[in-house]
């Protein structure tokens, strides 16, 4: 089995501190910007980043569903991890800095234990491109969200 990495990035006209906040709320912001991959969310603990538990559907494909519970911890500023408990699959979500003032850099990177044989083949070419669209989808929300005064 090898590990599958999916990652991608934007730049947003926020402050980091801003960006990373909305991303941290669980139980308010985060649910706005989900496409419509993600279903049946719920916030089961917490809500506002460290010891948040929340759970969802992920349509990767037609189909390809995966069912999240995810366990979210703070490890460093900047810096949200979303653990599956019903899979391999680690999120991570790091602000940082932009290129200007008032910009944040947002990195979103999930692995996961991928399958091994053919269908590993397939899903190490073609996996991390598909979720790489669907948290650019998330994270274009999240720009409009907070170019529009959050």
């Amino acid at each position: 089995m090898a590990q599958v990495e999916a990652t991608t990035q934007r730049e947003i006209a926020a402050g980091p501190d801003e960006v990373f906040d909305a991303l941290a709320d669980y139980s308010g912001t985060r649910a706005e910007l989900l496409p419509a991959h993600f279903s049946e969310y719920e916030v089961r603990e917490g809500g506002d980043g460290e010891g948040t538990v929340v759970h969802w559907r992920l349509q990767a494909t037609s189909k390809r569903v995966r069912d999240c519970l995810l366990d979210v911890t703070e490890p460093a500023d900047g810096e949200l991890v979303e653990k599956d408990r019903n899979s391999s699959m680690v999120t991570t979500w790091r602000v940082t800095p932009g290129s200007e003032e008032k910009m944040a850099r947002v990195t979103v990177t999930s692995v996961w234990n991928g399958a091994g044989g053919i269908g590993g083949f397939f899903e190490r070419t073609f996996a991390p491109k598909g979720l790489a669209r669907i948290y650019d989808e998330v994270l274009e929300r999240l720009a409009a969200k907070m170019e529009q005064g959050g």
